[in-house]
């Protein structure tokens, strides 16, 4: 019997918890703060943004610059080291190993001082 009220009493207490606070937090993993926009962060439109992912040296960065206004990678990858108060080192653009992918895309790694 207690196994038919489990999958009920998880899901209240997954949707409960999921309705407390704000979607973004404050917390700091190895002095980047973790958000939950990072999309947003990197200041570049949304229907531009593939992909933001931190990474040791930095951050990777794929996007689409016929969605975006001239320059936007410069930017983002200021805003994105600017999260960690640290300035851009180095814009290296890495060579799409499937083209067909996602066409039009550009992936760049941001290497951050």
């Amino acid at each position: 019997m207690a196994c038919r009220h489990a999958a009920p009493f998880s899901l209240v207490a997954m949707l409960t918890l999921s309705a407390c606070g704000d979607r973004s937090t404050d917390l700091v993993l190895n002095r980047v703060p973790a958000r939950t926009d990072l999309h947003q962060a990197s200041t570049l439109p949304p229907e531009s943004v593939r992909t933001v992912s931190r990474k040791d040296y930095g951050w990777r960065l794929i996007y689409h610059p016929s969605r975006a206004p001239a320059g936007a990678g410069t930017r983002a990858a200021a805003a994105l080291c600017a999260l960690e108060r640290r300035r851009v080192a180095g814009i290296d653009p890495i060579p799409r190993t499937d083209p067909t992918a996602d066409p039009g895309a550009v992936i760049l790694d941001i290497h951050c001082a």
